[in-house]
């Protein structure tokens, strides 16, 4: 059974364990002290108090339970009441947090309470009107590629160049890349989306990545583009948190097989899903000629990684690479109901869950993703690559 503590009832009970009376919020540099003997005074205490309604996240159950101790024993004293029952999970916690504090004083417990809700607030980035720098930062953040918000804990990533179908450029890997070491580092993001503006999730990789080069230029170029889509697979194989697929529409290559690093797909009834590896005289990528015969089986993986064949919606999902299918009318109200219930839950368990699950594949994940950036290399300065890729030019200059 969990001990864990509702951040809103930790926040009521220290309300309700203290004066009802509003205090002014005092300038942030009253709550550095500069030597032991300076003690925060009760307006310092009561300024702190209500500080720790600024939080713009749950700090976790240890810190809540520092702070309660911190707050009781400031207020109250050393502990002295009998030890709550043993069916009393989260009693025993506060109980046990507060006794642990031992003889100290009420003066040094206060400015420790003082100090802590300071901490909380500058790893939180929270200024004292209770905005946060990586707030500040997200807004001024530009891409070129992308379409990237952040709202109630949920870091969006739109692909956007609809006009090219949200094709692939060398600037949408890195920008990606980014995109998700941003969310990843950012403490008040608890997941991430990533889908398609307009009709297209996305067709794969802009095959005018490779136009500008030359015969000179071509081993480099490929040597330089194995690179960035390591570094590109590598990001997801390393994303920390809870990396939610959004499908509005048709997915290429890439943008297919990168799916199955994702912690969870949807998808709407009028996407479709497919890897013209073959046709294009290339090879695998995203980690999927692991990946895929694992979720799908090697049989109905090989139709699609070696035959090219495209996927509906509804047998994405029957193979086991979308979650659930939607109608295309609803599937942006949906999804959204559901990505806001999943930012709701407890963050650090997500992210402990996610780090257990991808645990015993991580390592052979990297493995398998420097295999396939190799062989594409390899694959993209082939004579059989190259013509494949002269021909789709020529067909799509006929259509």
């Amino acid at each position: 059974m969990a001990t864990s503590l509702s951040y809103r009832r930790m926040l009521e009970f220290l309300n309700s364990a203290a004066s009802r009376r509003f205090w002014q919020i005092v300038p942030r540099q009253q709550f550095h002290k500069t030597t032991s003997k300076m003690f925060a005074n009760e307006d310092d205490f009561n300024a702190a108090k209500e500080r720790v309604n600024l939080l713009k996240e749950d700090p976790g159950n240890e810190a809540k339970l520092k702070m309660y101790a911190l707050f009781k024993q400031a207020t109250v004293g050393t502990c002295k009441t009998s030890k709550p029952g043993a069916f009393d999970f989260v009693g025993k916690a506060k109980w046990q947090a507060w006794t642990n504090l031992g003889s100290l004083d009420q003066e040094s417990a206060r400015q420790k309470y003082i100090d802590m809700v300071q901490q909380l607030l500058d790893e939180q980035g929270v200024t004292v009107d209770g905005s946060t720098t990586a707030e500040e930062a997200r807004s001024t953040e530009k891409f070129k590629t992308l379409n990237v918000t952040s709202e109630d804990g949920v870091y969006k990533i739109m692909l956007n160049r609809p006009n090219k179908k949200n094709a692939l450029t060398f600037d949408s890997y890195n920008e990606l890349v980014k995109a998700l070491d941003t969310a990843g580092k950012d403490p008040t993001i608890v997941l991430a989306t990533i889908t398609g503006a307009g009709d297209y999730y996305c067709s794969g990789n802009d095959l005018n990545n490779f136009m500008s080069a030359t015969p000179d230029t071509m081993s480099d170029m490929a040597k330089d583009g194995g690179v960035i889509l390591n570094k590109f697979v590598s990001a997801f194989i390393d994303f920390p948190k809870p990396l939610i697929g959004l499908v509005n529409g048709p997915a290429v290559g890439v943008s297919v097989t990168i799916l199955g690093l994702f912690d969870v797909v949807y998808s709407t009834n009028k996407a479709t899903f497919v890897t013209p590896f073959s046709a294009l005289g290339q090879s695998p990528e995203g980690c999927s000629s692991y990946v895929f015969p694992k979720i799908m089986g090697r049989a109905k993986a090989n139709e699609v990684l070696l035959f090219g064949r495209k996927l509906t919606a509804d047998e994405a999902c029957d193979r086991g690479l979308v979650a659930s299918v939607f109608p295309d009318d609803k599937f942006q109200k949906e999804t959204s109901r559901l990505v806001d219930e999943y930012a709701k839950l407890p963050k650090n368990s997500m992210r402990l869950s996610k780090n257990l699950i991808r645990s015993n594949d991580k390592d052979l994940l990297h493995k398998v993703n420097d295999a396939e950036c190799e062989l594409l290399v390899e694959r993209w300065t082939s004579d059989e690559c190259v013509q494949a890729i002269m021909n789709f030019f020529t067909q799509k200059a006929k259509l």
